[in-house]
């Protein structure tokens, strides 16, 4: 399973920073994966408590298994979509997602279901992705792996809530206010080495998914280039590439 905590613990800082857990809060995780914020934040609360939903019931199986070794008792997961799940009304003081909410399908109908989950006055804060050309991650090893022209994303797109201003409308219509976008510029980890690097890289579905397009030859050269870019970046404390998101936060209505 690649590791995205390692892979955005700059962000992650970031979001904490914003987030501002109080020890009374109920936090409530959007698309939590294997659930670093979640346990993170009911530390924070440490007389509150903070919920996970994701839809992996791999990622989850491991959250759970290291909030119990971490002894936490205040946290909890539940496996779902948060654009339907039947969340408890009015119950959550705080909610959160570190680029888990740019794959709903209804972002609009998202929202407000998270929305209903948040007492009057909470603060919602995420972290999306800006736009796939302004992700050095993303076109390095798209390059790399299929070419210049290649299509843009595989799969589920996590570039939807790259504009600004559709995110703020999207927000709005489904009950929040006060929407603040922050640029947040932070470099991203692949491993201790290009040799590591290539091994996660090469779990991640885009990864998997410009290869399936190849021929057998066509591969092993995409392979080389991909090496070839992972040394390139290697800083001898790790492999690194840009990045660059948006810190949203918004105040449920």
């Amino acid at each position: 399973m690649f590791d995205y905590d390692s892979e955005l613990a700059r962000h992650h800082e970031r979001l904490l920073e914003a987030l501002d857990v109080r020890p009374g809060d109920r936090v409530l995780d959007v698309g939590c994966g294997t659930g670093l914020t979640t346990r993170d934040a009911a530390r924070a609360a440490s007389v509150g408590s903070a919920l996970g939903i994701d839809v992996s019931g791999p990622m989850l199986e491991r959250a759970r298994r290291q909030a119990e070794a971490e002894g936490l008792g205040n946290v909890d997961f539940v496996q779902g979509d948060a654009q339907a799940h039947p969340l408890p009304p009015e119950y959550f003081s705080l909610g959160v997602s570190r680029f888990g909410t740019m794959f709903f399908s209804d972002p609009a109908v998202a929202f407000a279901n998270i929305g209903r989950a948040l007492r009057p006055g909470a603060r919602f804060v995420q972290l999306v992705w800006q736009a796939a050309d302004r992700q050095e991650w993303h076109t390095s090893i798209r390059t790399a792996l299929a070419g210049r022209h290649a299509s843009a994303s595989t799969g589920d797109d996590p570039f939807t809530l790259a504009d600004p201003d559709d995110v703020a409308e999207v927000l709005t219509t489904a009950g929040f206010t006060a929407v603040d976008v922050v640029d947040v510029g932070e470099p991203v980890w692949y491993g201790p080495d290009a040799d590591h690097a290539r091994t996660a890289v090469l779990q991640l579905r885009m990864a998997k998914d410009w290869l399936a397009a190849l021929d057998a030859a066509s591969a092993e050269r995409a392979l080389d280039r991909l090496c070839a870019t992972l040394d390139a970046h290697d800083t001898g404390d790790g492999v690194w590439f840009d990045s660059r998101a948006w810190l949203v936060g918004a105040r449920r209505v």
